[in-house]
């Protein structure tokens, strides 16, 4: 009897070797789920290229039609967000082939490029080149630095093997980056329009550094289904539900709007955004969440809700840079995506959606 369950437990402990999990580290540990990609995850990439396929086809076909004047215009404006769609659909699968350290370093790249979108939008002065240094090359790094380092960093870092990064990045920029941000100014000696430049500094850091991070903080969470009934799916699918419902939310906004909007929200900040749009994008928004909950811990009813939070974060994003565009009197954020925008119009939605959706997840769906 000693000898087979010494040999059962050493088939035990080859098993666990044989199904590692990567981390932080470099090396083999067990993190929240037991694997990086699931059944689930393949299917609902599979469902994003098919979507993705077919709207292709459907564009180019309407592309070749006579030219209709502004039917046209939309049709091309279509084209456009699909060929960003696919460019942003290969950059994760790049990401998600890196794994966990790789989604956390393209994150970082998309922050520190939406960040620099922002600052060159909202200029400021020779006074404020140093603070800026610290935001770009100390500040962000250091804050998805953290977000890697979440629940699972290596022993050489922290001698607590429970100890959870999420007390440091959850705080880092909204309290120490927003305290050195105007310090650090005024040392400079420029006092001229110093409250506007340090706001100016400080939103920008909170809303294309701070809050997207929260995005790739979701592949951290140790996640459970209602009832603290465990979930055997993976991260990653949650991580690109979130980003597809996201982008949604506002197309959704906009084809409501052109179907059906009447009332306009706040004409002089954007005057396509309208209530019947948003209404309208809640419901379609919640709906396609709810279908595609099989691929998350969520029930479809929390899928839906959670949709429509999304929705209303989504536009609370776009309305707020649409302003901020506004008073500086520019059409769009950058030229980074080649007749389509900036790139901080492309994730303004996930930007102000992100926070939101992982702290309710983490409240409600996290053991």
């Amino acid at each position: 009897m000693n000898v087979l369950s010494q040999l059962a437990i050493s088939t035990t402990d080859l098993t666990s070797s044989m199904n590692p999990t990567f981390s932080l580290s470099g090396g083999c540990g067990l993190l929240a789920n037991a694997q990086w990609l699931s059944n689930r995850t393949y299917i609902l990439l599979a469902v994003i290229l098919t979507a993705l396929g077919i709207a292709t086809i459907v564009g180019e076909v309407l592309s070749r039609r006579e030219p209709m004047g502004i039917e046209s215009a939309l049709i091309a404006r279509f084209n456009h967000k699909v060929r960003v769609w696919w460019m942003m659909l290969a950059i994760f699968v790049f990401g998600f082939v890196l794994h966990r350290v790789g989604v956390v370093v393209l994150f970082g790249f998309v922050s520190f490029w939406a960040l620099r979108e922002f600052i060159t939008m909202t200029p400021t002065r020779r006074g404020d080149h140093r603070t800026l240094f610290w935001v770009f090359f100390v500040f962000t790094p250091l804050q998805y630095i953290l977000i890697g380092l979440g629940s699972s960093a290596p022993s050489w870092i922290t001698s607590d093997p429970n100890r959870d990064f999420y007390d440091f990045y959850s705080i880092m920029i909204p309290v120490y980056a927003s305290l050195f941000i105007p310090a650090r100014a005024a040392i400079a000696g420029d006092y001229k329009r110093f409250l506007e430049r340090s706001a100016k500094i400080q939103s920008g850091l909170l809303i294309c550094v701070y809050s997207l991070s929260y995005a790739p903080a979701l592949l951290d969470l140790d996640l459970v289904q209602t009832g603290n009934i465990p979930w055997d799916g993976s991260n990653v699918s949650l991580l690109v539900f979130f980003v597809l419902i996201a982008q949604l939310a506002s197309v959704f906004e906009r084809t409501w709007g052109k179907l059906a909007g009447r009332k306009v929200i706040a004409e002089k900040i954007n005057a396509s955004r309208t209530w019947e749009g948003f209404l309208g994008s809640m419901v379609t928004t919640g709906l396609v969440a709810a279908a595609l909950s099989w691929a998350t811990p969520f029930h479809p009813w929390e899928a839906w809700v959670l949709g429509a939070i999304v929705t209303v974060m989504a536009c609370a994003g776009t309305m707020t840079i649409s302003a901020i565009k506004r008073d500086r009197g520019v059409t769009d954020t950058g030229t980074l995506v080649q007749g389509h925008a900036g790139l901080l119009d492309q994730i303004d939605s996930m930007c102000f959606a992100a926070p939101v959706f992982y702290h309710l997840t983490r409240f409600f769906w996290s053991a």
